[in-house]
């Protein structure tokens, strides 16, 4: 008989030893993928001590073997960046509780894959831009994960969703989907089909750029959301890089460009009216200036160069994504209303339009901060 979560997460604790007795679990946070929960430990000193205990997802990541390496690895290379430089490593990094057979994660015995971190206390995270202050300090953050992992040797990491930023191969997954039209839903959108196929070229710029050499190869987030940043209750210091399982090899421009499509558009990504969707200018330049402020001589000239490709291109792959979803039949991505995938390749495409029609400030920033 299939034993039930709770079960399950008993035998998980049951594999580690958190130093005190365990008094609660209970479920946490707004992620979507991974079922996450706090557990509340009451310590012989008596104070309380939280974990975070996770469930990975295995028919997203379905390898979580090569999953925890990666993590296990940048973050172990973190703690050795900053305590180097005097900095607080139970704060600044994620830190992984081995099991007591000293494993990165426990298999239970329904094959589902555990993990724990130790919980950073004293910390928030954003859901949207607030201010400009708290999309600096986000900036800031995801720089300075550039900079600490900057001679990270990329190409040991593992692959964990394959082809996650190819933007070719999501142009020719989107191609696939409108030539098999399964649900008859193509001619509804014969727009924003032209305007994909109007930018096929610029889905293969960054691609070339890095297979002929002229972009480095990076260990990249992926995933650059705001609320994949804990901020510091007291400061309003972003401090800790989290939801690592997206972290392999990839273009620090897509990090770049991913943190830009989702907090420089003020509004919600599934906006019906496209014409309350725009593009902040002024956000870009709060961002570009805190992400390659902390940064630093990490990025090449080049890199530096073709930020703004990062911002459109993460926008149009997006859009492309929340498109070619639809036309399947809304498989992938969680909708709680019909249309609303196109309703978000929609706004995603306007953003798109609004950075073609402001290029050249674009880049003009860029330079502006890249000295």
């Amino acid at each position: 008989m299939k034993s039930t979560t709770d079960e399950m997460i008993q035998e998980t604790l049951a594999a580690y030893d958190f130093g005190g007795q365990i008094v609660g679990t209970v479920r946490y946070g707004e992620g979507h993928i991974n079922d996450t929960f706090c557990v509340y430990t009451q310590q012989p000193d008596g104070d309380c001590k939280r974990f975070i205990l996770q469930r990975i997802n295995t028919d997203t990541f379905n390898n979580p073997r090569q999953l925890m390496e990666n993590i296990s690895g940048v973050t172990t290379y973190l703690r050795s960046h900053i305590q180097q430089n005097g900095g607080d490593t139970l704060r600044e990094t994620l830190n992984v509780l081995p099991t007591k057979e000293g494993a990165a994660y426990y298999t239970d015995t329904q094959t589902g894959a555990w993990r724990v971190y130790l919980f950073v206390e004293g910390t928030v995270c954003l859901q949207k831009v607030e201010n400009e202050a708290d999309f600096y300090t986000v900036a800031q953050t995801f720089g300075n994960f550039q900079n600490m992992l900057a001679d990270y040797p990329a190409d040991t990491l593992h692959e964990t969703i394959a082809a996650f930023h190819d933007t070719p191969n999501r142009y020719e997954n989107f191609e696939k989907a409108v030539q098999a039209d399964v649900l008859g839903r193509a001619k509804g959108v014969q727009a924003e089909i032209d305007f994909v196929r109007a930018r096929k070229a610029d889905c293969r710029v960054l691609k070339d750029l890095l297979q002929t050499g002229k972009l480095p190869l990076r260990v990249t987030h992926n995933d650059t959301k705001l609320n994949n940043v804990l901020i510091d209750k007291t400061t309003g210091k972003g401090i800790c890089v989290i939801d690592l399982d997206t972290v392999m090899p990839g273009l620090s421009l897509h990090d770049f460009g991913d943190s830009i499509r989702f907090g420089a558009n003020n509004c919600a990504e599934d906006e019906p009216d496209t014409a309350k969707v725009s593009f902040s200018l002024p956000l870009f330049e709060t961002f570009t200036k805190g992400f390659l402020n902390a940064a630093g001589d990490a990025l090449t000239k080049v890199e530096k160069e073709y930020l703004p490709w990062g911002a459109k291109l993460m926008t149009l792959e997006c859009g492309m994504r929340f498109l070619t979803d639809y036309l399947e039949g809304d498989h992938y991505f969680r909708i709680h209303r019909d249309g609303q995938n196109v309703d978000r390749c929609r706004t995603q495409f306007k953003l798109v339009q609004d950075m073609e029609t402001n290029w050249q400030q674009l880049n003009d920033i860029i330079k502006k901060y890249s000295c």
